[in-house]
């Protein structure tokens, strides 16, 4: 039904340089091939990326702290099959009431660098792609091996049964 490729936190500048910039763009051309749309979770931060990802695929995307892009909203939502989607660049605190408050199924998110597909106790699903070019480790926890900060992304499909399957996907450095 639906194939979307999620990415936060690219933080491209006009002093990025240009061989990184293309090392990022084609790892995610061949990972978003074959996506319908992308959704950019903010802090973009440079239009040119913008263009370079929406000739991939349409890109609807938001606003983060460091976007100086114009007319990106703060926030956005999507319907796919049964379920709401909410974009937005930094968690709300209060999760639960934003989830009422929006009638949301899910909730897209980025900021915090750290990948994350987790579910809630209200029965709804939270998912931040990482980011692709300065990834932050997730927290340690007891009993694991110390966490590595890997450049992800995400991919999230919804099928025409509105079963969804979402996958992190580590690029190379």
């Amino acid at each position: 039904m639906v194939k979307y490729g999620i990415i936060s936190d690219t933080h491209f500048t006009s002093e990025t340089n240009s061989e990184s910039l293309d090392l990022i763009f084609n790892q995610i051309k061949r990972i978003f091939h074959d996506v319908d749309a992308i959704i950019h979770a903010g802090d973009i931060s440079n239009k040119k990326f913008l263009d370079k990802i929406d000739s991939i695929a349409p890109t609807k995307a938001i606003r983060g702290e460091s976007d100086n892009i114009k007319d990106l909203p703060q926030y956005l939502e999507l319907i796919a099959g049964k379920y709401r989607i909410g974009v937005i660049h930094t968690r709300p605190s209060d999760l639960e009431a934003f989830f009422r408050e929006k009638n949301l199924h899910i909730l897209i998110f980025g900021h915090t660098h750290q990948p994350l597909i987790e579910g809630t106790s209200y029965n709804t699903l939270l998912i931040n792609p990482g980011s692709p070019t300065l990834p932050k480790a997730p927290p340690e926890k007891r009993g694991f091996n110390k966490p590595i900060a890997r450049p992800s992304v995400i991919t999230i499909n919804i099928d025409e049964n509105n079963i969804l399957s979402t996958y992190i996907i580590n690029l190379k450095v």
